[in-house]
């Protein structure tokens, strides 16, 4: 009967989409093969949800974490082990930098930042 269409979902789905390839490869490169799988699941929920759940909220969540190194300084987490082998100088580096803070601004328009931070600590 009604046709519910939310914008910033929406807005959301167009970011995740046109940016897959790159969010693909940088949760290679910062989570390894886990979160390669992880993001490129969340990616195709996402893109296919009509609407945002509790679940996908906290994978977002997740995913913004990765981006933003926020686990790389422990050592009992894969992300250690990932960023240790990055180089500094790398080009990617910068887009990975650019691509967390896109990111940032994207959920901040869908999600309230509480939302996000429901995500548990321990992956």
């Amino acid at each position: 009967m009604f046709d519910c269409y939310d914008p910033a979902l929406a807005a959301l789905q167009t970011f995740l989409h046109g940016h897959s390839e790159a969010l693909q490869n940088a949760a290679l490169l910062l989570g390894g093969q886990p979160a390669l799988k992880a993001t490129r699941g969340l990616l195709d929920e996402i893109c296919a949800s009509p609407a945002l759940t509790r679940r996908l909220r906290r994978d977002l969540g997740k995913l913004h974490a990765l981006l933003s190194l926020e686990h790389v300084h422990d050592p009992e987490r894969p992300e250690a082990a990932c960023f240790a082998a990055i180089d500094p100088s790398w080009s990617c580096v910068e887009e990975i930098c650019l691509l967390a803070d896109e990111l940032a601004e994207v959920l901040d328009a869908v999600i309230p930042t509480e939302a996000l931070t429901l995500a548990p600590r321990a992956a």
